[in-house]
């Protein structure tokens, strides 16, 4: 390895193999570039910040344990000491899972899904309607009042606004509207 001091004070170390690091003059900072383009720097706050060269990735791990991945479409993500992830897409989407298995979306357009972690969806549009989705049935809420439900065996139940029931057997059959 070749050690140099530069006349700021700032240290440089050549590695063999080409890695450098650099070590700021007040020895807070430091960056190592690796020979094959990744570079870390070690910041005066205690961030890492690791830029993965193959992958055009940046993750960064702060001191409190909170990490950031910064991907090349602009995908943020970010990953809470607690288990929690906040992942920001590239259309502006937040998708937010949770470590006790609850996750949360939200769309650019204000729609919001929340999915329980034993696997029941709860869709809020943002013309108002809601969707509610379990494994018996699918429910349709609409801002009038008015509920669709579709159960599991295909049979249809609607409850209008107006107090009118409208229920279809599995095989799309009216059996009582009144």
């Amino acid at each position: 390895k070749v050690e140099e001091v530069l006349t700021d004070g700032r240290r440089i170390i050549t590695f063999r193999n080409g890695t450098k690091k650099e070590i700021s003059a007040d020895k807070r900072t430091t960056t190592i570039s690796f020979f094959n383009g990744d570079v870390k720097k070690i910041m005066p706050d205690q961030r890492v910040i690791y830029y993965y060269a193959d992958a055009q990735t940046t993750h960064t791990a702060y001191p409190d344990g909170l990490e950031v991945l910064q991907f090349p479409n602009n995908q943020i993500e970010k990953h809470y000491p607690d288990g929690t992830q906040e992942i920001v897409f590239p259309d502006h989407t937040v998708k937010c899972l949770y470590s006790d298995g609850f996750k949360e979306t939200f769309f650019p357009d204000g729609t919001v899904v929340k999915v329980e972690k034993n696997g029941d969806k709860i869709v809020v549009f943002s013309n108002g309607q809601k969707e509610v989705h379990t494994a018996q049935f699918k429910r349709r809420e609409y801002p009038d009042g008015t509920v669709k439900t579709v159960y599991c065996n295909g049979r249809q139940e609607t409850k209008y606004s107006t107090g009118r029931v409208r229920i279809k057997d599995e095989e799309g059959n009216i059996i009582l509207d009144k």
